[in-house]
């Protein structure tokens, strides 16, 4: 599978981000695709499956859940993707994991899924963003954009 993806301008962008390894980016590519065929990011996190789906009728308004309705093995491999970056974050900095502990220590700090969905929705906005403009990650950029 690796193999395969090597040929992939896209292969070697996603293994600039902090915790993602050849493996997990073989397996992001396998189940994204190409990325550049997402116009916007909400596009891409629709196809996921981690847009939000919002019920109200009248004065109810209910609680905001993920929608689901994407390709579930593409969440499951992002989900498990943050949570060995917030292991491993000794390795490099990343501002992904910076963002999820930022949510974590709110005054109202943000449950664990979350967070992790939060900061799901923020690395599927930076990968898209850097596949469309063909660079590769940069913390000092990053942190620089998200204040």
């Amino acid at each position: 599978m690796i193999k395969k993806a090597e040929g992939s301008p896209c292969f070697l962008l996603y293994q600039t981000f902090p915790g993602i390894g050849a493996l997990t980016a073989a397996l992001l590519l396998g189940e994204l695709g190409d990325i550049t065929r997402f116009k916007t990011h909400k596009q891409l996190n629709a196809f996921v499956g981690i847009d939000i789906r919002r019920y109200h009728s009248g004065k109810y308004t209910g609680q905001d859940r993920i929608n689901k309705r994407g390709n579930p093995k593409a969440r499951k491999i992002i989900f498990f993707t943050i949570r060995n970056m917030i292991r491993q974050q000794r390795a490099a900095p990343n501002h992904i994991v910076d963002y999820y502990y930022k949510l974590k220590k709110q005054p109202i700090p943000k449950k664990d899924k979350v967070a992790t969905v939060a900061c799901m929705n923020k690395l599927l906005k930076c990968m898209h963003a850097m596949v469309r403009a063909h660079t590769e990650y940069d913390y000092a950029y990053a942190v620089s954009v998200d204040h």
